[in-house]
Order: C-alpha cells, then structure tokens, then sequence
C-alpha cells in the first residue's frame, strides 16, 4: 500500500517596529508584538520568542488533548494548564532544557480518571510541538 506524505507548511512574518521590538504575523490571524523579554535587556508586557516557545508546547499539548478527548468519548467540563519553561546556559550557548506543563482537567460527574489520565499521556506523546523540541517535556496532570 503506497502511503502519500503529509507535509504541511506554516508561514509567519516578523517586522521589526522600534528598539527591540517587532510585530509578528500570520496571513488571516491578528497581528502580535512581539520583544526581547526584559532579562535580556528587552521589554516587559510584550510576548518574547521565549514566552512563545514554552506556549507552543502547552498549547499543542491542549489542542491534541481536545482531539484524542473528543474521540474517545471523554466527559470533561474544564481544561487549563499552566506551564514553565527552563532557559539555561549550556556549553556557553543558552536552550531551553525542560519544559513542565501542568494541566488539569475536571470531569463531568461520573467522569473516568483512569481514562482522562491516559488520553492526557496519549496527547502528550502525540504532541508534534513537545515532539519537534529537543528540551524534555514533563507532564504533571491533575484529574478532578
């Protein structure tokens, strides 16, 4: 059976405006300012490259969670996640090297923990951000 590649592409534009600062955008979605965040003599208040990253993974987390939940069935009422990167200096270049992402998820009464726990690791190992990066990605879930 002769299986065809998906391959998707995703474009973005970045404009520096002043100082340290730009607009990023993306044809048909909302223009964002984006800065060198504040420890890097940037600016505060402004979404950094490095706020982004560590969003990307706890957004990509969620989206394909909201799939593989939908799919199997999962009675749940609520969804959040908070989630911390760790930037550090290694061999005198600076990468992030963990990722923790904290989600919880409430279910609906009845709701089988067992299962949203599973599907929450499913969607984590599924995850085409946390698997792109080369920083370890932890999962901490709480199921209510």
């Amino acid at each position: 059976m002769d299986q065809k590649s998906k391959i998707y592409m995703y474009h973005t534009m970045v404009k520096w405006t002043e100082q340290r600062k730009g607009i990023m955008s993306c044809a048909g979605k909302p223009e964002v300012q984006v800065a060198t965040p504040p420890e890097f003599k940037g600016h505060e208040g402004i979404w950094s490259p490095e706020d982004l990253f560590v969003a990307s993974a706890n957004i990509c987390l969620m989206t394909t969670f909201l799939a593989v939940a939908e799919r199997a069935g999962l009675a749940f009422s609520a969804y959040e996640s908070t989630a911390e990167g760790r930037l550090e200096l290694v061999e005198g270049k600076f990468q992030f090297t963990a990722i923790t992402i904290r989600p919880s998820i409430t279910l609906k009464p009845g709701g089988d923990a067992a299962k949203a726990k599973e599907l929450i690791e499913k969607a984590e190992s599924n995850c085409l951000i946390s698997n792109s990066m080369k920083a370890m990605v932890t999962l901490e879930p709480v199921i209510r």
